[in-house]
This record gives structure tokens, C-alpha cells and sequence, in this order.
């Protein structure tokens, strides 16, 4: 059986908008014309790929499995073109990695860093996610790399493990917690927070813990970093939960105190995920390495 890449392309489209009119336009296809082509393709499989109602479309089984395959070809088909590229002068490469807050404010920076000026042809897509979006983006072939933390399910992917961290309490000294040493995050929640905006993944997972408290997080301010968390805690804005190596760096010149969170949550084990760490392009291969390396090298000083 041979399968046409547009096809391949057009039924991703598809799932993506559930749409037909929609899939058909950003597949740069007319109506009748992505018609006709999942008219033949269910026919050339002997099985209905789309259910067809006045909302518009939704994938059968068939379809569902069918994407899901097409998004994993057409992903190694991009990490060919990016393999070669290395053969052909002047063509650039593309890495698309997703992180969590922590991982992406604390630990990416110096190694992109030293990834890009070691592969200046190649260009990086950097988003901030939740873990779980991560793992369906790394599932459905949207993101080559991603970096997630704490208990999630990472289904069929290749799970690396990376770092740990900690989630602590920053008050300022003169705030009432700054006398306890450890304390839950549920009485925490009767303080004002500061913390980063509302589209960060620390941000959208201490709203779900609070959430599954049966409580609000009362957000006083959100501002775009953790050295501004601990600057406007420092001023007695409200507490705030940061990652313990943020928290030490900016304790040093703030009059802020560090609390430890009894939760379990707290205590985050980080991974990357990949859907097959051969299957990258070579250049996605070195970044997963110098990652590993300097979580080691970190792991090394911290020991020391």
C-alpha cells in the first residue's frame, strides 16, 4: 500500500482544525479537490477515516491511528531534510523544544547557548508548556525535545532522566512564615502571591494544585521572571513559590527568607522526553548530550 505525503499532510490538517474546509485551506487545497483525495485514501484502506456531522469532522479509529502515523512520518521527514543539511551549503536546520518554566529560566540558557554557537546553522523554536501539553506535543510530533517535571504520564516516549528540583516558599523576613521552616502549600493560600504571568507553566500548575485544594490562589502581581518574584516579595507584596536555585541566588542580596514546602509535589524529578533519541537529526542528538552533561556537571559541583 503507497501513500501520497499530501494525503499524509492534508488528514493532519484535518485533525487539527476538525474541519474538512479548514484542513483542505491550510493544506493549500480546493473543498472538492481534499475531497476527492479522502474519498480515494478510504477507499485505498478500505475503512472510513472521518466522521462527517453539521459541526464538522471528527477522526474514526482508523483516522485516529491514521495521523497518528502521519505526524510520525512526516516528522522524520523533517529530521532527514535536517540531517542533510549538514551536506548542503547553506541550508538551515530547525530544533523544536518545549520546557517547563523552571527549566527554561534556570538551565537552558547557557546550554543553547553553547549549542548554537556550535551549530550556527541551525535555528531553535523555544516554547514555555505545562508538562502534560509537552508530552502530547512530543507524542504528536509538534515538538522534537521536551523537558517536563513531577509525575506525569509520558506514554511511548524515551524518558531521560535529567535534574531534580525544588519548589520552595519565598516570604520576606518580615512576613509572619518567615519564622517556620517548612510548611504546606494549602496555608499558603490565605497570603497574596506574587509569581510569573498567567501563560508560564509554573503559573498554570500552582493554579491546579490549588484548584484540587478547593481553593483560589490569590495573585497579587505577575511579573515576567523570578529575580522580579523575589524583588517585589522582597518589598512584603506577597509570598511566592519559586525553584530553590532561583530562590538562593536572589536570598544572597534580598531581604527575603526561604521556606521548604511539605508537599509532595515539591520534590520534582525532571526528564527529557524524546519519541525516538536516535531518530532525531544529529544536531538534536548534540543537544540532548549537552544537556545530560551539564546536569551532570551541576550534579558534580553540588556534591562537592
Amino acid at each position: 500500500m503507497h501513500f501520497d505525503l499530501a494525503d499524509l499532510r492534508l488528514m493532519v490538517r484535518i485533525a487539527e482544525a476538525n474541519s474538512l474546509t479548514r484542513g483542505a485551506e491550510a493544506a493549500f487545497l480546493s473543498l472538492p479537490a481534499a475531497s476527492t483525495r479522502i474519498k480515494n485514501l478510504e477507499e485505498k484502506i478500505g475503512a472510513k477515516l472521518l466522521y462527517r456531522t453539521s459541526q464538522g469532522v471528527t477522526l474514526t479509529p482508523p483516522g485516529q491511528a491514521f495521523v497518528h502515523h502521519a505526524r510520525t512520518v512526516l516528522a522524520q521527514l523533517e529530521h532527514l531534510a535536517g540531517d542533510m543539511q549538514e551536506y548542503a551549503h547553506g541550508v538551515k536546520g530547525h530544533l523544536r523544544i518545549a520546557s517547563t518554566t523552571t527549566a527554561l529560566s534556570e538551565y537552558l540558557p547557557p546550554v543553547l547557548r553553547l549549542f548554537l554557537q556550535a551549530h550556527p546553522d541551525v535555528d531553535v523554536d523555544l516554547h514555555e508548556r505545562p508538562s502534560q501539553e509537552i508530552v502530547r506535543a512530543v507524542c504528536e510530533s509538534q515538538t522534537d525535545i521536551g523537558l517536563v517535571a513531577g509525575p506525569v504520564r509520558t506514554e511511548s516516549l524515551q524518558a531521560i532522566p535529567y535534574r531534580s528540583d525544588r519548589l520552595v516558599l519565598v516570604v520576606s523576613k518580615e512576613h509572619a512564615l518567615a519564622a517556620e521552616t517548612r510548611v504546606p502549600f494549602r496555608s499558603t493560600l490565605d497570603c497574596n502571591h506574587v509569581g510569573l504571568h498567567k501563560s508560564s507553566a509554573i503559573h498554570a500548575f500552582l493554579r491546579q494544585v490549588s484548584t484540587q485544594l478547593n481553593r483560589t490562589l490569590r495573585m497579587r502581581i505577575e511579573v515576567s521572571n523570578f529575580e522580579t518574584v523575589c524583588r517585589m516579595i522582597d518589598a512584603n507584596v506577597g509570598v511566592g513559590v519559586v525553584p530553590l536555585s532561583s530562590a538562593k541566588r536572589h536570598a544572597a542580596n534580598l531581604a527575603v527568607q526561604i521556606v521548604d514546602l511539605e508537599d509532595e509535589w515539591a520534590l520534582r524529578q525532571q526528564y527529557i522526553l524524546v519519541r525516538d533519541l536516535e531518530g532525531l537529526p544529529s544536531f538534536g542528538r548534540d543537544l540532548v548530550e549537552l544537556l545530560i552533561a551539564d546536569a551532570r556537571d551541576a550534579s558534580g559541583d553540588a556534591t562537592r
